[in-house]
């Protein structure tokens, strides 16, 4: 999909760059698909800010997504393929051969008029979801189950696809986007094919305002600030902060490993992303 650039007549568009939007179909989402949705401004049920950086933006309504899939063996003609301010990827509208109409996470190349099938039986065919253990080797697949019949969890951002590299007993290896190497149980279950939206990772903001729009607020380096404030602050004239990169409660920035040496799902990766 092309991505749009601008003649830069102002500072905001000398480096923005938006989508087309040449694979939208509709404007206007399902209203009986849609839910109100509040913003947390990065506070906790207590109240207390717990991620910063965040707060303000456009209002959103949430569109409801099956990422379960459980209508098995009903095939669904796709209707729309629509724009979801909550999500990086593009979402398809389904409506299946009893009437009933649900959303899904859109495939890249599924068009409207394409038909699309759950269960056991299903082919092997773009936007079809079904097992792993009825996959061939080699096949990309995304919103993947980490237990069976939970939905799925992880492969859902736009571009994203996983690869079905090996079976071994009950457990299927699957090649991660970031290059990591994990067993699934056969038993779970995938979409065929690669997200929507690729070039989602080309889109340029250009300029603050436009993150604000999104609910990112403005960051303050750490350099930047007095000592009081962050442990990379102060020094005379300009400084690089004089020590390891670090938050501002003292947690190092690069390189440290944070993720806990007994968790539980470490027995499941075969292969370390880095």
């Amino acid at each position: 999909m092309p991505v749009r650039t601008f003649r830069p007549i102002t500072p905001g568009q000398r480096f923005k760059t938006v989508d087309t939007f040449e694979d939208i179909t509709r404007d206007e989402p399902e209203p009986s698909l849609l839910r109100s949705l509040s913003s947390s401004g990065g506070r906790n049920n207590t109240g207390r800010m717990t991620a910063r950086h965040r707060g303000a933006g456009h209002k959103r309504l949430y569109r409801l997504i099956d990422f379960k899939r459980d209508k098995q063996e009903i095939s669904a003609r796709v209707a729309t393929i629509e724009y979801d301010p909550n999500r990086s990827a593009r979402i398809a509208l389904l409506i299946y051969a009893d009437g009933e109409k649900r959303y899904i996470l859109a495939p890249l190349g599924l068009t409207v008029g394409s038909t699309v099938v759950a269960g056991n039986g299903a082919e092997i065919r773009m936007g079809n979801h079904l097992p792993l253990e009825r996959m061939p080797l080699g096949t990309l697949v995304h919103n993947i189950e980490l237990r069976p019949g939970r939905g799925g969890q992880i492969v859902r951002s736009a571009g994203a696809s996983a690869q079905l590299m090996a079976k071994e007993g009950q457990f299927a290896q699957l090649r991660l986007p970031s290059g990591e190497i994990r067993r699934v149980p056969l038993t779970c279950s995938a979409t065929i094919g690669q997200v929507s939206n690729p070039d989602h990772e080309n889109i340029s903001l250009g300029k603050a305002g436009r993150a604000r729009w999104l609910g990112i607020r403005g960051a303050s380096r750490g350099v930047a600030k007095n000592p009081h404030d962050h442990p990379m602050g102060g020094g005379e004239g300009k400084s690089s902060g004089g020590r390891h990169p670090c938050s501002p409660w003292g947690q190092l920035a690069k390189g440290l490993r944070t993720r806990k040496k007994n968790k539980k799902s470490n027995a499941m990766v075969v292969k370390r992303r880095k």
